[in-house]
């Protein structure tokens, strides 16, 4: 069995969402006087490769702690590679994903937009790129993973849902301009006609209900395990009362 880790390093470095909190660390004690080292850490659950929990979008949502291991955080599953279509604001569809893997009901999928090159550890960081115009899927897709009955989704970028459809899209005007103008370029139509209000974070609004969540940040190696079926594994704390949780995910290939 190989272990194939789709992690993101996490320091005090790594870029959590924008306006949520970083992670902070300090040491409590060392070695000397009392033979041990210690330290505290401060950090929202939302930097580097976390899962965003049911109850984060959904007050009667299950907490971390209430996710099944097996036949739900651990299981079967798919990697898909968009990254030769992926493009600043693009939109990505579940027709892209089955034009490249086979999805079964019930699995887990993991997309690679290949925009985790643009992460903190990687030699082409960029944040505002990583977190404010990578691709994402409109309404059609949501409805595809309801279909399809998806276990959990993970994506190798800052969010689930196309940036200009979360707050983003308020609090950066000039670059919900640049994606408005890109989107009628390319596809004739605007951000309000792919992203009207009642569509907004459709990814965790409408799917968290029906505990079909997902996990951001991914990255570490997976370049090396792309379009293929495998078994993959999600491992949160068993945080009761969590909302969602910093992680490891790993690919399991035999």
């Amino acid at each position: 069995m190989k272990l194939v880790d789709l992690s993101q390093p996490i320091s005090h470095l790594t870029p959590p969402w924008p306006t949520y909190e970083p992670l902070q660390i300090k040491f409590f004690k060392r070695l000397a006087p009392n033979g041990a080292n210690g330290q505290l850490l401060t950090h929202s659950n939302h930097v580097g490769t976390h899962l965003d929990g049911p109850l984060h979008f959904c007050t009667h949502g299950k907490d971390i702690a209430s996710l099944p291991l097996n036949g739900y955080l651990y299981g079967p599953g798919v990697v898909v590679d968009l990254s030769d279509i992926a493009e600043d604001y693009g939109i990505y569809t579940s027709k892209d994903i089955e034009e490249r893997v086979e999805v079964k009901e019930g699995d887990i999928l993991i997309i690679n937009t290949g925009y985790h090159k643009y992460a903190w550890d990687q030699k082409d960081a960029d944040e505002v790129r990583y977190m404010v115009r990578h691709p994402g899927p409109t309404m059609e897709f949501a409805d595809w993973c309801i279909k399809k009955k998806i276990k959990w989704l993970g994506v190798d970028c800052g969010s689930a849902d196309h940036p200009m459809n979360t707050k983003i899209r308020d609090w950066m005007p000039g670059e919900a301009k640049k994606s408005d103008e890109f989107l009628k370029k390319k596809y004739g139509k605007g951000l309000d006609d792919f992203f009207p209000p009642d569509h907004y974070q459709l990814m965790h609004i409408k799917l968290f209900p029906l505990d079909i969540i997902h996990a951001e940040n991914l990255g570490g190696e997976i370049d090396t395990i792309l379009n293929k079926r495998t078994t993959i594994g999600c491992f949160p704390w068993k945080f009761v009362g969590g909302e969602s949780c910093i992680c490891r995910i790993v690919a399991f290939e035999e």
